[in-house]
């Protein structure tokens, strides 16, 4: 009997990722979550963080996104899925220098700064 289930990261416009796997960790607003065959089923949002497939040692950076699980099948929907190895250090720096600049406007919200704070403290600790 398999420990695997299906894992896909679906974008708006096209499929980035599906394949089975034993384990995925995800960044959720509750912490980061450890998802293995017969999971409970949940829906929940993503923040910013990496996705971590544990038995092909991938990784990709998301800034949001919704997670489904249920039967099986974990489902991931974001527009800003990138696999970290396709992202190089004049973007990162760039995406860092970014996120920086908006935490010193004025009018952010809490929310936004809990976000971004997130974005880069995960930015921050990639190596490329």
């Amino acid at each position: 009997m398999s420990d695997k289930f299906t894992f896909e990261i679906i974008s708006p416009d096209k499929s980035i990722m599906k394949k089975d796997t034993t384990e995925v960790i995800i960044p959720a607003y509750e912490g980061e979550m450890g998802i293995l065959k017969d999971h409970i089923p949940l829906i929940t949002f993503l923040r910013p963080g990496k996705i971590k497939i544990k038995d092909t040692n991938e990784e990709f950076f998301v800034e949001e996104g919704i997670v489904e699980f249920a039967n099986n099948n974990l489902l991931i929907l974001s527009s800003t899925a990138k696999n970290i190895s396709e992202i190089n250090k004049g973007s990162k720096e760039a995406l860092i220098a970014n996120a920086e600049k908006r935490m010193r406007e004025s009018e952010i919200t809490d929310k936004e700064k809990y976000l971004l704070s997130y974005k880069i403290n995960t930015l921050k600790n990639f190596s490329l």
